[in-house]
């Protein structure tokens, strides 16, 4: 019988843990975690290890956090571990070519959507985002090109109709753990089969940014509804509260549902009890669950007991008379 295969996983968001953790508790032989390094968080800026990398120390596993994975002492280090195969989920860093050649049987990677589409760092918000009714993962050899390698197994599951990015991407993780030790045992025994993307399907997801939570009432309610979901749980939606006499209010919209209604975009329709709707450009959303500065997530209820908010007023990031955004 042939030596397990020695496996070095790399990964660092919390959508790499299920896969980890599985990897381990079914006999695979991994025999070490190259993470990035700790990074200073929340208001102390304390420095705080990631779930995989307690979950690493928990079983005794060797952990590394090189800032360079391709610089020569961190393709040194990971060679010492004499690995035979890479295995990346969520890492943060693309792996070079010449890091990809150090073990035999190379890299396979854990990529939540069905490739081709939403290659990129956030394919799950961007699949919420685009109004898709399903999303997957799809375990590819890896290339130094971004999530352009050949498929060696797709699972799909439809998207909820309220479902967040957050809320998806956590199914999506441990849709995927089992995907990946499949792919490993078909590697092993010569069994796998890898299927090429089809260039003319390729879309990109883009990284996201502070300002993609930005809402745009001009939109249709069922697109903000969508933006709001996929930009949890970062960078979050947000719109601002054009207050007469005051500085726009910045409001964080955490969690909507569509409602009837019709106005000129961004003009508040109901403000009453604990309903807060607002016109979109086709249809109008109300507001379930929001939060303004220093302050927790409130109900609308909760935050129409404390806010002056009154039907005619005005949200968006920049408005003009005729409505704006």
């Amino acid at each position: 019988m042939p030596p397990p295969t020695r496996i070095v996983m790399l990964g660092t968001g919390d959508f790499a843990l299920p896969t980890f953790v599985h990897l381990c508790e079914t006999g695979h032989n991994v025999v070490a975690l190259v993470t990035q390094p700790d990074r200073p968080q929340g208001r102390k800026q304390e420095l705080i290890p990631s779930l995989i990398k307690r979950a690493a120390v928990e079983r005794g596993i060797p952990v590394e956090q090189p800032e360079d994975v391709n610089a020569p002492e961190s393709l040194a280090m990971i060679k010492g571990y004499s690995p035979d195969l890479l295995v990346t989920a969520a890492y943060g860093q693309i792996l070079s070519a010449d890091l990809l050649s150090l073990p035999r049987l190379g890299g396979i990677n854990l990529h939540g959507s069905i490739l081709p589409s939403y290659r990129g760092a956030a394919p799950v918000a961007r699949a919420i985002q685009h109004g898709d009714a399903e999303s997957g993962v799809t375990v590819i050899r890896m290339t130094p090109r971004i999530d352009a390698g050949g498929m060696m197994a797709v699972a799909r599951t439809p998207i909820g109709p309220d479902e967040t990015a957050g809320e998806l991407e956590d199914r999506l993780a441990q849709l995927g753990a089992p995907l990946v030790a499949q792919a490993i045992v078909a590697l092993e025994t010569g069994t796998a089969q890898i299927l090429p993307q089809e260039k003319s399907r390729v879309t990109k997801a883009p990284k996201l940014r502070k300002e993609d939570g930005l809402i745009d009432w001009s939109k249709s309610a069922q697109a903000i509804h969508n933006l709001v979901r996929a930009m949890q749980p970062w960078p979050v939606a947000s719109t601002f509260w054009q207050r007469a006499a005051r500085a726009p209010l910045r409001v964080i919209v955490h969690k909507t549902a569509l409602a009837s209604g019709q106005g000129t975009p961004g003009t508040v329709l109901e403000a009453m009890a604990d309903t807060l709707v607002v016109a979109a450009g086709e249809g109008a959303v109300r507001l379930l669950t929001v939060q303004v500065e220093g302050k927790k997530p409130m109900r609308a209820a909760d935050f129409l007991c404390g806010h002056h908010v009154v039907p005619g007023d005005k949200m968006g990031h920049v408005l003009s008379d005729s409505g704006g955004t």
